[in-house]
């Protein structure tokens, strides 16, 4: 049994966390005013790449790499190619594409890919549950998209939610695969991004060029490596573990599209229109319904009822 002091250790690092991630959507639309998708993408990565190489070394847990079965390898290079390589491609494009009040609530769906994934990757079966979260999910999604015009179904910009749509598939297909790998994380991560960056430094030398050196551009691209990739990464498996359930934690996790609103609006400028407000809650609400565990639910109510009577 946790105590109550790790407890509230597993709270302040679950709030560090989603504060950190609430302002990635921000960086990374500001780092994309600098350099071109493939270009952020390759120091993004590098940097967290650095990042987690000095926390494994804190960690002691650098000579496990070494120590993997060759199929770990294998499997590191594939997950690699998935992520970081191919989801941030995807992601960093939609960025460029759209508003970043657009693209974040988009690529927040993953919860819910994840859910129809399941049904023929894991033969998990759809409950009316499901398919009611779902539903609302993405009338949230077609609000955002539509910037309110769900009659016309006139797409903002049709290419750049469908890139949107995309990482949230992508993510939720890595997530599906990933969780069966039960290597050490951090491990796993390093090795993951190590193979993603052989991919990404190809593609940036053969699509793109080397991004020329500033202070300002290299912060911010450093800025979304450490806090989108990496190191807010370690802050939310900490508090996972320090938690004694983890979805006394988890459910932080919905503050972070609306707090990410907050920071666009001070730090980007962009007027927040209200089908941004009024999709994210219909996609949150969809996921937020798909959590709640109706069972337990009604049986807490009934023992309530008998405490009353008593």
């Amino acid at each position: 049994m946790k105590s109550v002091k790790e407890q509230n250790k597993a709270y302040l690092y679950a709030v560090l966390a989603v504060l950190l991630w609430s302002t990635v959507a921000a960086a990374m639309k500001l780092s994309l005013e600098y350099f071109d998708y493939l270009q952020l993408l390759f120091l993004a990565v590098l940097g967290s790449l650095i990042s987690l190489f000095f926390i494994l070394v804190l960690q002691k847990k650098l000579k496990e790499i070494f120590r993997f079965p060759k199929i770990a390898y294998l499997k590191s290079a594939v997950f690699g190619l998935v992520n970081p390589f191919i989801y941030y491609v995807v992601l960093f494009k939609a960025y460029s594409l759209l508003p970043a009040q657009e693209a974040q609530p988009l690529n927040y769906t993953w919860p819910i890919m994840i859910t129809l994934l399941s049904i023929p990757i894991l033969g998990q079966k759809i409950s009316v549950k499901n398919f009611i979260a779902i539903v609302i999910s993405f009338l949230g999604v077609a609000v955002i998209s539509t910037q309110g015009n769900l009659l016309s179904f006139s797409f903002s910009n049709p290419y750049g939610a469908l890139l949107g749509l995309a990482s949230a598939v992508i993510w939720a297909l890595f997530w599906i695969y990933n969780i069966k790998d039960k290597r050490d994380e951090i491990s796993k991560l390093f090795l993951n991004f190590l193979f993603g960056m052989i991919y990404i430094s190809i593609a940036l030398f053969a699509f793109s060029e080397f991004p020329s050196f500033s202070i300002e551009s290299y912060a911010a691209a450093a800025y979304v490596g450490l806090f989108e990739m990496g190191i807010t990464f370690v802050i939310w498996s900490l508090a996972l573990k320090k938690s004694s359930h983890a979805a006394k934690v988890s459910k932080f996790i919905y503050l972070v599209p609306f707090l990410s609103l907050i920071v666009i609006y001070f730090v980007l400028g962009e007027t927040i229109l209200l089908s941004t407000i009024v999709g994210l809650v219909f996609i949150v609400s969809g996921l937020v319904f798909d959590n709640i565990n109706f069972s337990r639910l009604l049986t807490k109510i009934k023992n309530r009822k008998k405490l009353r009577k008593l």
